[in-house]
């Protein structure tokens, strides 16, 4: 899975400003500089924004993460199991079954 917008997700919790990108200037307020409430592609906590905000969701829907590896992501129906690596914007994903596969591609979707 590609997460296309995933780092436009994350809500930053520092107060961080930006200047006016180059060929978007406002004519009006030229020198004017912007505080962000989301993260943006090429900001510095962007991928750590997002990993928390995608951290949450798979705790608060019953994934465990694994002790090695933090951005492996576990869960277990009796002998079955699901998992999930996260790498940046990249979700990779499988389990002992085709219906876990569909649980967690729908859960994504929603």
């Amino acid at each position: 899975m590609d997460v296309k917008s995933g780092f436009l997700n994350g809500l930053i919790q520092e107060e961080v400003y930006v200047e006016q990108p180059l060929g978007f200037e406002s004519e009006a307020l030229p020198q004017h500089i912007f505080k962000l409430n989301k993260a943006l592609y090429g900001l510095k906590q962007a991928p750590r924004v997002w990993y928390e905000k995608q951290s949450s969701f798979f705790l608060k829907n019953g994934f465990e993460r694994e002790k090695v590896d933090i951005t492996l992501c576990r869960k277990t129906y009796d002998s079955q199991f699901l998992l999930v690596q996260v790498y940046v914007d990249d979700i990779i994903f499988d389990a002992t079954n085709e219906t876990l596969c569909e649980y967690f591609s729908k859960l994504m979707q929603t």
